[in-house]
């Protein structure tokens, strides 16, 4: 059920945020995010708060169940701090994908 969850909500060419509300990393990544010009519904946002088995299957198949968990294609990029190391590279990778207009 968790993996048809994620996997129905992630895609090729978009960046795909689970967060939970609240969170100061997760603001800090949708803060980040915000500043490129997406194409529209190519940055979403969703809030898992509350859901376990969502938490559980990531530290299944990402070593973390932490938030946020930061998709970038199909790929997940890791949480907030990954995310910042890749700063410099980020406007290519999204580029890349797709996911600009």
């Amino acid at each position: 059920m968790a993996d048809m969850f994620v996997k129905s909500r992630i895609r090729g060419d978009k960046v795909t945020l689970f967060i939970k509300a609240g969170c100061p990393y997760c603001r800090n990544a949708m803060e980040m995010l915000k500043k490129y010009n997406f194409r529209p519904g190519h940055l979403q946002v969703f809030d898992i708060n509350g859901l376990e088995y969502i938490h559980d299957y990531f530290q299944q198949t990402t070593g973390q169940r932490t938030v946020p968990r930061v998709f970038i294609g199909r790929h997940c990029i890791g949480g907030f701090s990954d995310l910042e190391n890749m700063y410099w590279k980020l406007p290519g990778i999204l580029q890349q994908i797709g996911a600009l207009q």
